[in-house]
């Protein structure tokens, strides 16, 4: 069963790539007292996420930020490296990408999916959330596609 609006995502640790390498942070710290664009993708450098789900957002910062949002975060089933990697390619300098390496955060607000069929293993589906105060307000989750989690949608919710 997933998050669902009205709950408070649940704080675990996770990582960021700071100055001299990952860093672990706490949902909470990232979360609580803010307000927050969450989006999750199944891959760094796959192709749905780097043409499509990201981008969007890369362009829409700003607008978004303007709406009263204080962070854009972009969390993948992937290492810190990884999403350090693929935000300086994606030029996401005003998305937080945070490494949910094994799944954690996928799991916790279950929105996880076992792609092993396909050698990836488990991953996180794709959604995004508005968070106020870390508690959910906004929750569009695609199957296919990029409709209820892209940027677009978000800036209509907000």
């Amino acid at each position: 069963m997933s998050i669902e609006i009205g709950e408070k995502l649940p704080n675990v640790e996770l990582k960021v790539m700071g100055d001299k390498g990952p860093e672990s942070v706490q949902t909470d710290d990232l979360f609580t007292g803010k307000k927050v664009v969450l989006f999750a993708v199944p891959g760094a450098f796959t192709p749905g996420c780097s043409l499509t789900h990201l981008p969007g957002f890369v362009v829409q910062a700003d607008v978004i930020k303007a709406k009263g949002v204080d962070s854009i975060i972009c969390t993948s089933v992937n290492d810190a490296f990884v999403m350090d990697a693929w935000g300086k390619n994606q030029n996401a300098d005003e998305i937080i990408m945070l490494a949910d390496g094994v799944g954690i955060l996928a799991e916790a607000v279950g929105l996880e999916k076992d792609l092993t069929e396909v050698q990836f293993g488990v991953r996180s589906q794709r959604y995004a959330m508005i968070l106020d105060d870390g508690v959910v307000t906004y929750l569009g989750v695609d199957d296919k596609g990029v409709e209820k989690s892209s940027a677009e949608t978000i800036l209509a919710q907000l």
